[in-house]
């Protein structure tokens, strides 16, 4: 490790050598190479994270561009994880890359989450979100989660020594955007990336008073930023709705593909049944199986959920279908 690489963190009273071993030693998950872990990604190489495992199943586009400034022109078509991968080589050789082409899914977060001291979501995405703040929640392991839209987001420290995700948010939105179909800023990308990668540096380092348990909203429109904590918010009485995913289907399983044909003309399985949100009022559900209902998102899943909860349904599961073969890191 070169000293005079990290001169100017070390000198800090708050770092020192012995913070620097420790950054060295730190073993973090990122999920997600899009806005977000292009600032994140080298800003923790940069300050010696020792070792990084990335998920990623995207490649390069050009209109990735103009925030996902880790990559460049030369990059397109090949898959994130890797350029990622080629571009902390290229400033840092301390730091160890584990480039993961695959997406992270509620079947494969255990294994992701192996070894690992602290986990980053830059997927900004709710069927990422949930999974990986669920598993961080029953292993110990703290979580710095960020999302970002036009020019407003949100950056928080989850798990750990604090409440989870689904503390804060323990429904899904009834609708959600996204920056493929409303657009996003890239220095407020960068901006909410660069927070994360403090908040992470701020637990690794162990600073008083963790980020953990603080949730900052940034308004890049109007100027406003506004912190609050949430370390006594409480945890929901109920799991929730889990996410799954194709490999985590049981025999006997009820699925409900709630696209309709134009949308998704094949669904995860080749029998299963399709009723359009708008008619599930007047479907009867079997009581004696597991009904998982899959949409693009999770999030028409999620109110189907809800709306048989309150009809007295417990077996329920939500597949984000679109999580299974496109983008783990969307912004």
């Amino acid at each position: 490790m070169s000293h005079a690489r990290y001169q100017r963190q070390v000198m800090l009273e708050e770092v020192g050598d012995v913070g620097q071993q420790k950054l060295a030693q730190a073993r973090i998950l990122i999920v997600g190479a899009g806005g977000l872990g292009s600032s994140l990604i080298p800003l923790l190489a940069g300050a010696g994270v020792g070792f990084i495992r990335l998920y990623d199943n995207d490649v390069v586009e050009e209109h990735n561009l103009h925030r996902q400034t880790l990559f460049t022109m030369a990059d397109i078509g090949q898959p994130k994880a890797l350029c990622a991968q080629r571009a902390v080589a290229e400033r840092n050789p301390d730091v160890v890359v584990e480039a993961v082409i695959k997406p992270l899914l509620p079947g494969n977060v255990a294994e992701a989450l192996g070894d690992i001291d602290l986990a980053l979501d830059a997927a900004d995405n709710f069927a990422v979100t949930y999974p990986l703040s669920d598993a961080c929640q029953a292993l110990d392991i703290p979580l710095i989660s960020a999302s970002v839209l036009g020019r407003q987001g949100y950056v928080g420290g989850f798990c750990g020594s604090a409440p989870g995700y689904r503390a804060l948010f323990p429904r899904l939105p009834a609708a959600a955007a996204n920056c493929n179909t409303a657009g996003v800023m890239g220095p407020a990308v960068a901006t909410l990336g660069a927070m994360q990668a403090q908040m992470a540096l701020s637990v690794l380092l162990e600073h008083q008073p963790s980020p953990l348990g603080t949730l900052i909203n940034c308004d890049f429109a109007n100027w406003h930023f506004r912190k609050f904590r949430f370390d006594q918010a409480e945890e929901p009485l109920e799991p929730g709705v889990p996410f799954i995913d194709s490999s985590m289907l049981m025999e006997g399983d009820c699925i409900v593909e709630l696209r309709s044909e134009q949308e998704a003309p094949q669904s995860i399985q080749a029998h299963v049944l399709r009723i359009l949100p708008q008619d599930l009022a007047g479907w009867q559900p079997p009581h004696d199986r597991r009904i998982v209902f899959v949409c693009a998102s999770g999030i028409r899943a999620a109110q189907a959920a809800m709306t048989l909860e309150r009809r007295g349904f417990s077996q329920l599961a939500i597949v984000a279908a679109n999580r299974l073969d496109s983008v783990c890191g969307i912004e």
